[in-house]
């Protein structure tokens, strides 16, 4: 299996942390961002677990922007 690096976004809703894999769709939550991020690993164990990861196709992310706009 080759290696792989996955980029993780994490944030806050309200009470709960979200966490979210930017190359994957796959999410989790917690009730803190520790327990959020622990989530999404076994998550991600799980969502891995039926699949060929010497197949399996990653984006790569070169470059990642930001930017914050209001809503009113």
């Amino acid at each position: 299996m080759k290696q792989q690096k996955l980029h993780i976004l994490t944030w806050k809703e309200d009470a709960i942390f979200v966490a979210k894999f930017l190359e994957l769709e796959l999410a989790s939550q917690g009730k803190t961002q520790k327990e959020a991020i622990k989530n999404l690993e076994e998550a991600l164990a799980l969502y891995l677990e039926d699949e060929d990861t010497d197949k399996l196709h990653l984006p790569t992310i070169k470059e990642v922007s930001t930017q914050t706009f209001s809503l009113t």
